[in-house]
């Protein structure tokens, strides 16, 4: 078994409902998103998946966070857009996209700020 990860990011916006403190407050992050994909077998040139097909397929879905308030997006009007909701939201989407009987999105990791993370699997 392999598992590839890439690394990316997107920056938006978000505050957090019924919560006392700071997150209560619009504000804004600079996201870092890790998705890990794991593979069974590797093609005829020796890749699992490809790079740029992970990170592409994770852009595509980033795009409609990128620069957002995500209190505004319909995924996030009934549960806050809290970095545990968001990394759930990023992983089955991806899901939808990569998985495919030899290859599995395993772990999707959200971080607010550097060192500040969550990660969400199945």
């Amino acid at each position: 078994m392999y598992e590839i990860c890439i690394e990316t990011h997107f920056s938006a916006a978000h505050h957090l409902r019924n919560y006392r403190g700071k997150c209560e407050f619009p504000h804004g992050h600079n996201w870092i998103v890790e998705v890990r994909v794991q593979c069974k077998m590797l093609d005829e040139v020796g890749i699992g998946i490809d790079f740029a097909d992970v990170k592409k397929a994770a852009n595509e879905i980033l795009e409609h966070l990128d620069h957002r308030d995500l209190n505004q997006l319909p995924q996030f009007f009934q549960e806050n857009p809290t970095s545990e909701n968001i990394a759930r939201h990023i992983y089955r989407a991806l899901s939808g996209r990569l998985n495919d009987g030899t290859r599995r999105v395993s772990k999707v990791k959200v971080c607010e700020t550097p060192g500040s993370g969550v990660y969400y699997w199945e």
